[in-house]
């Protein structure tokens, strides 16, 4: 099957949507915690549910992408997630909220088998150009959604965003059955060994400090957006959810490419593996610096919580000045 550039853009917005789960609570922490009643320095385990999840199913659910047709995973897991966030919408307790976002977190997941099957179905020689096509799909996923969440927030309130995810999921959901081929293949390998190749990964220096860069940024990253939109809801500001969100247009850029192309390069034949395992150190990069600047916050104010992010990357500095010498080696590995 020829993957034609309709079929590319179908899997980055999968991918765009499923991320968007995540992340789309952050420009709303505030409007959320009045809803709700959550006390300020417990808004970070809002996004943090969601981030909580994504490590689960990065571990238990991306292996299942090696042995199964991944049409009919790719529409599972966007209908599970679909019910998360239909939870997430209609919640009237934190605990049902946050029980919501985790369940949404844990098959969002689904990008990591996106982004393997539109490899699969390209040709070795369209395979970069179709990786660089999806997984921007993941980027404008993260931080459109903080501009379209605070959008929808502002007018109709928190929980119209979640009940749009809910939508946009089930219709995606439909369209991948009914435009991607199905792909029966013979399982070569059971969960167990599927796993155990996975736990491979983390032995290897080249993957464990492109891993850390990413633990570290993502924790930076977190820290400054859960962080923002706490001071700019507040006095002198008392900025509005839709012109919070529209503070996400500042980071549109391809943050991660770089790491996942040269990892990908290393290991062409653990695509899926190699995606899902690194992104289990954003993931958790990112759930440590939503829940670190909310607390911080809360006792230093936004001077804490920069002080924080700035930490977390010069600690990503440091680790990408110690391993420059794996990605020399890997490099010429590769050529």
């Amino acid at each position: 099957m020829e993957l034609t550039f309709g079929l590319r853009m179908l899997f980055a917005t999968v991918c765009a949507v499923a991320v968007a789960t995540i992340y789309a609570a952050q420009p709303v922490l505030a409007q959320v915690g009045d809803d709700l009643g959550v006390p300020e320095a417990d808004l970070g385990w809002i996004v943090t549910a969601g981030q909580l999840g994504y490590l689960v199913g990065l571990v238990l659910l991306v292996p299942f992408g090696d042995m199964y047709d991944r049409r009919r995973l790719i529409s599972g897991h966007l209908l599970l997630a679909a019910v998360g966030v239909a939870l997430a919408a209609t919640a009237a307790r934190t605990w049902l909220l946050l029980t919501g976002l985790a369940v949404a977190g844990l098959f969002a997941v689904v990008v990591q088998t996106t982004v393997a099957y539109a490899a699969a179905l390209s040709t070795p020689e369209e395979r970069g150009r179709t990786l660089g096509v999806v997984t921007s799909g993941v980027v404008v996923g993260i931080l459109g959604a903080r501009v379209v969440a605070g959008t929808l927030a502002a007018v109709w309130g928190w929980r119209s965003v979640y009940i749009g995810l809910a939508v946009l999921l089930v219709a995606l959901a439909c369209v991948v059955v009914r435009l991607l081929p199905p792909e029966p293949r013979p399982r070569q390998a059971t969960y167990l060994q599927v796993l155990t190749s996975f736990g491979q990964l983390f032995r290897e220096r080249l993957f464990v400090s492109r891993g850390l860069i990413a633990f570290f940024l993502f924790a930076s990253f977190g820290t400054l957006w859960s962080g923002l939109a706490l001071p700019l809801a507040a006095a002198p500001w008392h900025l509005s959810t839709a012109q919070i969100g529209l503070f996400g247009i500042a980071g549109l850029a391809a943050v991660h490419v770089s790491n996942q192309h040269l990892l990908t390069a290393a290991h062409p034949n653990r695509t899926s593996s190699v995606i899902g395992g690194y992104m289990f150190f954003y993931s958790l990069g990112s759930a440590l610096g939503a829940t670190a600047t909310t607390a911080v916050f809360s006792i230093a104010g936004w001077t804490g919580s920069t002080i924080l992010g700035a930490a977390f990357a010069t600690c990503a500095l440091i680790v990408w000045a110690v391993s420059r010498r794996d990605v020399t080696n890997a490099m010429a590995s590769h050529d």
